[in-house]
């Protein structure tokens, strides 16, 4: 049976990164060899050595978009928040809104002449349905001005003031993100730590590097519930692997590469779309997934992983314990721990090989 409790530790609130290293590839290296759990400590900026020629490292290339907007209410002033959820169509936003009697009608006015109107109310004062006044590009351009990147919960700094909020749109955001306006709420953390000298590094030495696309939601920031544990299946996320894509990965499996997912994210999208029929491949894929995976699960076609730490308790954990195992994963993080590393979304890496 599946229990929450297997996979909890004590963390020092010390311990959780509340920004990023610089230069990014200088954060600390765990490395976890699966087969007989040895642990070994380096730099990131030495993954090079530890892949070989002829190795696949798939990257999640997508951009994490300003979702969070901070605005007044009109007339009274009062501060409010606004987190853009999904767009519905045009100008028309689901959102998350914090704020004191949020009501329908409500116009909320943020800066640069950025304005919405709440037109709906899906719960309580939490799920809207608002309506912007400008649309289609000229919005997005609006939102990509004024809006601040959404950090985790657990980063605990003003993200508004602080002088910080400029280089997070940076430094929360891969160098290698796909340029597309709409993307994820959180970043695939475990890219943050390449740059583009180390990912040259790498195809010099021979490493094949692909590119596919998992838009990260909000889900990815809630608790497990005791529903998403009793169905096994977790939030929706939206996958996107061209055909072309999709035909390379096989191609490298088939010849028993070694398939290295960098982050959850791109393990996901992987082993989503190799649990498909072929027919439903034939175009490449475009769709949800909301793949649960934990200790006992059957790996379709990742080898390896680059991961940050993650939370006690997550679904996180439990998918690098599936491919790690989960007494090899507990140590590994006990003596990470034990050698301070940096945990969570700015924190240092594990290579589970």
């Amino acid at each position: 049976m599946l229990k929450k409790e297997d996979y909890n530790f004590n963390l020092p609130k010390n311990l959780i990164a509340q920004t990023p290293l610089s230069p990014r590839d200088s954060s600390r290296l765990l490395l976890l060899d699966k087969k007989d759990g040895k642990i070994s400590h380096d730099s990131f900026y030495n993954l090079d050595k530890h892949l070989n020629k002829g190795d696949v490292l798939v990257l999640n290339n997508s951009k994490v978009f300003p979702a969070r907007l901070i605005g007044k209410k009109n007339p009274s002033q009062g501060q409010v928040e606004v987190f853009l959820l999904s767009l519905v169509k045009d100008n028309l936003w689901r959102v998350l809104i914090k704020g004191k009697n949020i009501k329908i009608g409500q116009e909320i006015i943020f800066s640069k002449g950025l304005k919405a109107v709440v037109i709906d109310s899906k719960s309580g004062n939490k799920d809207k349905l608002v309506e912007f006044n400008f649309q289609g590009k000229k919005l997005m351009d609006k939102i990509f001005l004024v809006g601040l990147t959404p950090l985790p919960p657990y980063i605990k700094r003003d993200i508004e003031k602080s002088k910080l909020s400029k280089l997070d749109k940076i430094r929360y955001q891969t160098v290698y993100a796909k340029d597309i306006k709409l993307g994820s709420v959180a970043a695939p953390t475990a890219g943050l730590h390449f740059t583009n000298s180390l990912l040259k590094k790498l195809k010099d030495k021979g490493v094949k590097i692909i590119c596919i696309t998992l838009h990260v939601g909000l889900g990815t920031f809630s608790p497990l519930t005791d529903k998403q544990l009793e169905e096994k299946k977790l939030h929706q996320e939206l996958i996107e692997v061209d055909k072309e894509t999709i035909s390379n990965l096989k191609k490298y499996r088939d010849k028993r590469k070694k398939i290295i997912a960098v982050g959850t994210t791109s393990a996901r999208a992987l082993e989503t779309v190799f649990s498909l029929k072929k027919k439903e491949l034939v175009d490449g894929y475009r769709g949800l997934t909301d793949i649960f995976i934990f200790p006992g699960y059957k790996f379709k076609i990742v080898d390896a992983m680059i991961t940050n730490f993650h939370l006690p308790e997550s679904s996180l954990i439990m998918l690098v314990s599936a491919l790690g195992g989960k007494d090899n994963i507990l140590s590994a993080y006990k003596e990470a721990i034990e050698k301070k590393y940096r945990f969570y979304s700015y924190g240092d890496a594990m290579f589970i090989f």
